[in-house]
């Protein structure tokens, strides 16, 4: 850990499908205006980066590192999890983002972690670095929304639709397209979802036409959690620049759990 003294001192609805004929994705969580995003100015983060290298992790925290302080966010990075148990430490952190894929986490970890964001941490992190790190730790991914389970076809071209266009993270930005891993995912119905994707079918012919959440947000306690499933390579981000765009923007607003109120959107879509 570096630094240490810096800081002490709606998934997808499918009803109407018999009417249409294909699932559809209701948004019932838009309102009139997006609230502006808050500043990340004064916020303590931490940046912890490892796992498989394929995900580029320390790409991802040489460029993600200097961008934070250039928002003037104090941060520190570890290329371990030890923080996460030093609970002193947490106690000081407005923020976590995590970019480790398919590693594993002690218990004694992801206990802290996991106080730390009942408690109002935010946590914020994409592609499998996020939501593939801990494939033996279901608490983990109680708290983070989704599971990674298949990527149909490898890298590939698809489309991304906007689904909340007055929500702060993705106010003003329009559907897009990008290359990169479709991720097919396990997902957490009470989550809010920004943006999603649609299966073709080339891969795997039985989820043609399957509506996939892309990007969401959620608590988990007192913590908001943001996820984005887009960023398999920094680069495929840098090629598209509102794939990059809502990272940011989720970042910013997982960063005030501790300074803003806690939203209210639960509307559980097995409910009807």
């Amino acid at each position: 850990m570096n630094s240490r003294r810096t800081f002490i001192g709606k998934a997808a609805l499918f009803a109407a499908s018999a009417l249409l004929g294909k699932p559809v994705y209701l948004n019932r969580y838009n309102s009139s205006k997006a609230l502006p995003l808050p500043s990340l100015k004064g916020r303590k983060i931490l940046f912890t980066y490892g796992g498989w290298p394929g995900h580029e992790p320390d790409k991802f925290k040489d460029y993600m590192v200097p961008w934070l302080e250039s928002e003037d966010a104090t941060v520190v990075s570890s290329s371990n999890l030890e923080p996460y148990a030093d609970a002193d430490f947490m106690k000081e952190i407005d923020l976590v983002i995590q970019c480790i894929t398919m590693s594993s986490i002690t218990a004694e970890q992801e206990q802290g972690l996991l106080a730390a964001i009942k408690a109002g941490t935010g946590m914020a992190g994409w592609h499998g670095g996020m939501c593939d790190s801990f494939r033996n730790n279901p608490e983990y991914q109680y708290m983070t929304g989704g599971q990674w389970v298949a990527h149909p076809g490898g890298i590939l071209d698809y489309s991304v639709q906007i689904s909340q266009h007055t929500d702060a993270v993705t106010d003003g930005l329009n559907d897009f397209k990008i290359k990169s891993e479709q991720y097919y995912m396990h997902i957490d119905p009470n989550v809010k979802v920004l943006a999603t994707t649609k299966f073709n079918g080339n891969a795997d012919s039985w989820i043609d036409g399957c509506v996939m959440p892309v990007a969401w947000k959620k608590t988990y306690g007192k913590g908001r959690v943001f996820y984005s499933a887009l960023g398999h390579s920094l680069q495929h981000l840098a090629d598209t620049p509102a794939a990059l765009t809502i990272i940011k923007r989720g970042i910013h607003w997982a960063s005030a759990s501790k300074h803003e109120a806690t939203e209210n959107w639960v509307n559980p879509v097995y409910g009807l």
